[in-house]
């Protein structure tokens, strides 16, 4: 079976309610019949022919696919036909019980629960010291050659590294971008009708605007992966600098006492405990300056993106 045939397998996995997709979408575009196209031509079909049938993720995901592709502005046609017709005969396609519509598996779910286990170490101080001297095994030994700030850099480089890459690795760009187009397509025609007083349309948008509100959930969800996994990975250094710097209690002679200042431009000499504008710490705002800076490097250099695409 070819790739279209396997996608089109894939879709029905993932969603039983594919299958009668793809049966409408063959059957609206002529192609339910193994018939060849009339005159050598190609079949083609729009989104106002299925749109009583489909919904408008559906729809989408059939265009993100490849499944429709574009006929050069004559709407889409139905790519390889007869491997669709194959896929949805194939009595091997089950449907996959995984929580597949927000791509989060077993071990992600266990990443956000052992990440939400580990907040309380930023108040309880039992827990900040425990965590904070378990961290200090893998820190430690860098802080004894090094400053404390250049090990903050250091720790700086290291998360904005792993949070891009894991944007990147753990994210279906391309489908959020899809899922954020269509969104904007449907609020477009929804303006659209609504100055021209079209009622009718404007219930129809209604309808397809709910129908795809399950799918900007989904693209929430995809979000959010990644995050559960930087957080598992970031509290802990957080936690292991709050418990270095001791600030809220935590016991400033973690630091020696040559390495308690820093000196900022514009701001001269300061104590990394001391707070800006009685809000920031400057150990803090040292950190967020190096990662913000330094996490835009990283993402150019190595060509990664983290934010759909369009």
């Amino acid at each position: 079976m070819g790739r279209t045939g396997e996608k089109a397998r894939s879709l029905v996995a993932e969603d039983p309610a594919f299958a009668e997709a793809l049966t409408v979408v063959l059957d609206r575009s002529g192609h339910a019949a193994d018939e060849p196209t009339p005159d050598g031509g190609t079949h083609t079909i729009r989104w106002a022919d299925v749109s009583d049938d489909l919904t408008s993720g559906q729809w989408g995901r059939l265009i993100e696919t490849g499944i429709l592709h574009d006929a050069d502005g004559d709407g889409f046609a139905v790519s390889n036909p007869d491997e669709i017709r194959a896929a949805l005969g194939d009595d091997s396609v089950e449907t996959d019980t995984e929580d597949e519509d927000s791509g989060w598996s077993t071990y992600d779910k266990l990443a956000g629960l052992a990440a939400l286990s580990l907040f309380p170490a930023y108040t309880i101080m039992p827990i900040r010291n425990a965590v904070g001297q378990a961290a200090d095994v893998i820190f430690g030994p860098f802080d004894a050659v090094l400053p404390f700030y250049a090990v903050v850099i250091i720790l700086s480089v290291l998360t904005g590294l792993y949070s891009v890459l894991l944007q990147s690795n753990l994210m279906n760009t391309e489908k959020m971008g899809a899922i954020q187009e269509q969104m904007n397509d449907i609020q477009e025609r929804r303006k659209e009708a609504k100055e021209r007083g079209d009622d009718a349309a404007l219930d129809r948008i209604q309808e397809e605007q709910m129908d795809a509100m399950s799918d900007q959930l989904g693209m929430f969800k995809e979000q959010f992966r990644p995050m559960v996994w930087i957080l598992l990975l970031t509290i802990p250094v957080f936690v292991w600098m709050y418990w270095k710097t001791g600030v809220r209690g935590g016991g400033a002679e973690h630091i020696v006492a040559a390495e308690r200042s820093i000196v900022l431009p514009m701001l001269g000499r300061m104590e990394l405990t001391e707070q800006i504008g009685g809000f920031v710490w400057v150990w803090l705002l040292w950190y967020f300056l190096i990662s913000i800076s330094f996490r835009q490097i990283i993402q150019k250099s190595l060509n990664l993106t983290t934010t759909p695409s369009t």
